[in-house]
């Protein structure tokens, strides 16, 4: 039974972690689901913004589920879990559409993780952020000791990491990291219409360059924009046709 949902509405998509028995911790099973979500929308033209939610009010997720890898080998938990987790959440953090990461409940360890991928983040008044896998022999392997220092100082990181100590959502919004509100899911829904209204093109352009910037895959956004650039062009037409035509091209530099 699915534990990831995709929900598309109109131009606005909406992912949904379903596991609350478990406060949502990942499973290898959850990743995958993710990973097609991601693919279902990187090929969706319509969806102008993508809101991550979870079931429950107690956890938007508690990390990754310790049954799902806790035997696996080393050689197992690197390659199968780390790098894999880690791929999935690279493809949701580069969508070109923007995304609203919903907590309505604490996100910790890999739940951090996910919603330091989404592009903005809202926060209920009681919910806490935390790195807790220290606490069970590992480290961060979705972006916690990486991605998420781009978002927050690098002391509170520590802080999270080192000291196992939590993030409050008030701390969260003065770090700039979050958005605090009574009714999260709400006040996302509402930015996302807000954001709907604007260009589409002008957001994935604009999503390239910043992520381009602050080091986000920086060679794959660079050759994004270029390609983009190039693909608008009359010479990529003239191109295209003189290779279907097998004749040489009479490119105008236009």
């Amino acid at each position: 039974m699915s534990a990831v949902h995709l929900s598309i509405d109109g131009a606005i998509a909406r992912i949904t972690l379903d596991n609350p028995a478990k406060l949502n911790a990942f499973t290898g099973a959850m990743l995958q689901e993710l990973d097609a979500a991601c693919a279902t929308l990187e090929t969706s033209p319509l969806v102008r913004c993508v809101l991550i939610t979870a079931k429950g009010d107690r956890a938007f997720c508690a990390g990754a589920d310790i049954a799902a890898w806790g035997a696996l080998t080393p050689t197992q938990f690197a390659r199968l879990w780390v790098r894999e987790g880690h791929r999935i959440f690279d493809r949701l953090a580069r969508l070109s559409m923007p995304t609203i990461a919903v907590l309505e409940g604490h996100a910790f360890g890999g739940g951090l993780e996910l919603a330091a991928c989404a592009d903005l983040r809202v926060m209920g008044p009681g919910v806490t952020l935390g790195l807790p896998e220290a606490q069970v022999g590992i480290v961060p392997g979705w972006g916690g000791c990486t991605r998420l220092l781009r978002l927050l100082p690098e002391p509170v990181v520590k802080d999270m990491a080192l000291f196992g100590r939590r993030v409050s959502a008030a701390k969260a919004e003065a770090l700039g990291f979050a958005e605090v509100s009574d009714t999260p899911l709400a006040t996302a829904l509402a930015i996302a219409k807000g954001a709907i209204s604007a260009s589409p093109r002008a957001h994935e352009v604009a999503k390239y360059q910043i992520h381009a910037a602050v080091g986000e895959d920086r060679g794959a956004m660079i050759e994004a924009l270029g390609g983009g650039m190039v693909g608008a062009t009359d010479d990529r037409d003239e191109g295209v046709a003189a290779f279907a035509e097998k004749r040489s091209p009479d490119f105008r530099g236009t």
